[in-house]
């Protein structure tokens, strides 16, 4: 297929490398462009004054002064989840706050139950709706966490419904074993209880049907700690799992030391963090993965993305879409909050959500950018004045259609 008339090409990177600070300002683009595909792959873009057309033997898709841009790189999110919880919005708008929704059985727990009721056929179900919906939105490569299971047979079932999903889903799924979500109620005085059966009971079976690409530990004042943290991921690291961290949401917990320490490919949320945080993190190869509508959702302060860029850090954007803080895996809404409320430039947060998404999956080789022989993984756009116009107009809808792997979806 070849692509013609293309208003903006953007993305486009003869090679790819995560980007840090200043870079992240940089979205290289092609103005009145085509692109060629074939099968999946991209194979050649360039400028229309340079194309014949008279030759011309492949199927042409006009793309009438659309913006052509990579799709979205999820990196952190919890679609495989039962029902959903606006109960706990209406308690939150009445005040209530996430810790005591947590201490009354609510939140996360509240999912557990919800899991543990629910077969695995409703669950499959349940998620791949979800999943189309946000592929219609530019989604094109998700990472998916486990953690609403909180014992051996709802974890299981989760991670297996997100191993159906892999198979069922043209998008890139990564996944990751988040059993050390919360504690349950049968474990909550007995930490070491609950670890053994993480490390003991759960692992193995994990490794051998080699469900999980990650392992992730919230590492939070009242849930687990550096300690129990540290314990959880050295488990981890046996059976070939690599760490990502739910680290300072909503306390300075040593979520960014311990990722850092043990090499994390991300630290996610960081809406809690000082300069020592960092200073951490701007020494490391961890990316710092920033989930504002979270933030948004639970009305809490907003992760300080331009003091982050200013210290050269990496990094990502990801919709922590979940049924408890987070009810959204919308990415044009998040790319907007992100430069609405975290001043971030719109280009920055689009590198934060394709390129550099893409390698908190490590997935940067496939997708992320147009570049020759990566998937044909795009978004179109309705006709629009310029890049800013997206973020700008935040509650219109302006994605026209989706590729994914060299199809219209």
């Amino acid at each position: 297929m070849l692509i013609i008339n293309i208003k903006q090409l953007i993305g486009v990177r003869e090679k790819t490398h995560l980007l840090r600070g200043a870079e992240m300002a940089d979205l290289p683009l092609l103005e009145n462009a085509f692109l060629k595909i074939e099968g999946e792959e991209i194979v050649n873009y360039g400028l229309m004054q340079a194309l014949d057309l008279s030759n011309e033997t492949d199927e042409i898709y006009d793309a009438k002064g659309a913006f052509v841009l990579p799709t979205w790189c999820d990196s952190h999110t919890h679609i495989v989840y039962a029902g959903s919880r606006e109960n706990e919005f209406i308690d939150k708008i009445k005040g209530v706050s996430y810790a005591e929704i947590a201490k009354k059985g609510g939140g996360i727990l509240n999912s557990a139950t919800r899991i543990a009721e629910t077969s695995e056929s409703e669950l499959l179900e349940q998620a791949w709706q979800r999943l189309e919906a946000i592929k219609n939105l530019g989604t094109g490569a998700i990472e998916i966490k486990s953690g609403y299971g909180l014992s051996v047979s709802g974890e299981l079932k989760m991670l297996r419904v997100i191993q159906q999903i892999k198979e069922k889903s043209p998008l890139l799924i990564k996944s990751t074993f988040l059993a050390a979500h919360t504690y349950p109620q049968s474990f909550k005085e007995n930490h070491q209880g609950y670890i053994r059966q993480i490390i003991d009971e759960m692992l193995p079976i994990v490794a051998s049907e080699k469900l999980a690409d990650y392992i992730d530990v919230f590492c939070e004042e009242g849930f687990f700690s550096v300690a129990e943290t540290e314990q959880i991921l050295e488990a981890g690291y046996k059976y070939g799992l690599k760490p990502k961290i739910h680290a300072n949401q909503l306390n300075l917990s040593g979520g960014v030391q311990v990722g850092v320490k043990h090499q994390a490919i991300t630290v996610d949320h960081l809406e809690t963090i000082s300069q020592t945080e960092i200073d951490c993190l701007a020494n490391s190869k961890t990316i710092g993965t920033l989930l504002p509508s979270a933030a948004f959702f639970l009305r809490m302060q907003y992760p300080p993305a331009r003091q982050m860029l200013g210290a050269n850090i990496a990094l990502a954007l990801a919709s922590d879409f979940n049924p408890g803080s987070s009810p959204s895996g919308n990415i044009p809404f998040l790319i907007a909050l992100s430069c609405i409320q975290m001043k971030m430039l719109p280009e920055e947060a689009i590198n934060a959500a394709t390129i550099n998404g893409a390698y908190a999956m490590e997935v940067a080789e496939q997708v992320g950018s147009v570049t020759k022989g990566k998937l044909a993984n795009l978004i179109f756009t309705k006709p629009i004045s310029s890049l800013a116009y997206l973020p700008y107009s935040f509650g219109e809808n302006l994605i026209d259609k989706v590729m994914i792997k060299g199809r219209f979806q």
